[in-house]
């Protein structure tokens, strides 16, 4: 997805001076790093507003809006509590959301102080979110980009990858890996699913210890496997092997998760995104390594 709807910082101070006049006089700037999915923007020093990027972002906001605040009191670490929705208006779409802002460095942004530290917090943090009932939660979909759902979804779409990387990268163990991930299917009971347990949503406090996790825009209710690709986006060796232990996932689940970490790399590396392709090359290369 890579039309991005224009939002600048004067869009947005008309936004909120005409839908929440108590914070018109509050300073408005772009935030350090916005990610993707949505544009950020510091509301003050204790609130941010999120304005979906593109079309296929804009059901996350009701859906954040809607849930965060009851999931929030039943995890181990804070997340962001939305405040207020606001509407389409000054030209703009979709539907926006304001949050309160919690401060720190994502781990995009930072080396964690202890990544075997990280990777148990990280763990913990996925057992609570399993554990909360699932009443009524929104099972995968085009909202979520289907995380939690089947990979069968993006078979074609990592085959064609596969083929168009053939000579750059050890495709035949990029196939075994892809191959050992579809034949498996989730038989358990569906559960919260984060769907983007990424660096970039990970907040580290000063000392550089986990403090939050962020962005609940891909959450729903389904197979855990791919809240599980940090095994390879960030942790390695001891940290990798501490985060196995405390998820406890079965080899089946693990092989999932490898499906959709190849999938996201070799779609990546096989597209015209330079900039991401350094990261997704290491995911691959660390996903590579285990069968050497």
């Amino acid at each position: 997805m890579s039309d991005k709807f224009p939002v600048d910082t004067a869009l947005v101070e008309r936004l909120v001076r005409t839908q929440f006049p108590q914070w018109a006089d509050l300073a408005i700037r772009p935030v350090a790093s916005s990610g993707w999915d949505n544009f950020t923007f510091h509301l003050g020093d204790t609130m941010k507003v999120r304005l979906p990027s593109a079309s296929g972002y804009a059901e996350q906001t009701d859906k954040e809006f809607s849930w965060l605040p009851r999931l929030a009191p039943q995890l181990p670490l804070p997340v962001p509590v939305p405040l207020a929705v606001g509407e389409p208006a000054q030209d703009y779409p979709w539907r926006w959301a304001v949050y309160e802002w919690i401060e720190g460095e994502t781990a995009m942004q930072r080396q964690p102080a202890d990544r075997v530290a990280l990777a148990r917090g990280v763990g913990a943090f996925l057992r609570a979110l399993q554990a909360i009932g699932t009443a009524g939660g929104p099972p995968p979909g085009t909202h979520n980009f289907w995380r939690g759902g089947p990979l069968e979804i993006y078979a074609d779409e990592a085959r064609a990858a596969l083929a168009a990387l053939e000579g750059r990268i050890d495709t035949a163990t990029a196939k075994a890996i892809l191959d050992e991930a579809l034949a498996s299917t989730f038989a358990g009971k569906p559960v919260w699913v984060h769907g983007d347990i990424a660096p970039g949503n990970l907040l580290l406090d000063a000392e550089g210890n986990l403090k939050a996790v962020l962005d609940f825009g891909c959450c729903a209710v389904g197979d855990p496997a791919c809240d599980l690709v940090l095994a390879w986006t960030l942790l390695d060796g001891e940290s990798r092997r501490a985060f196995e232990d405390e998820v406890g996932a079965d080899e089946a689940m693990w092989a999932r998760a490898r499906g959709w970490g190849i999938w996201k790399a070799m779609i990546v590396l096989a597209g015209d995104n330079e900039a991401t392709k350094p990261e997704q090359r290491r995911v691959l290369e660390a996903l590579l390594a285990e069968r050497r």
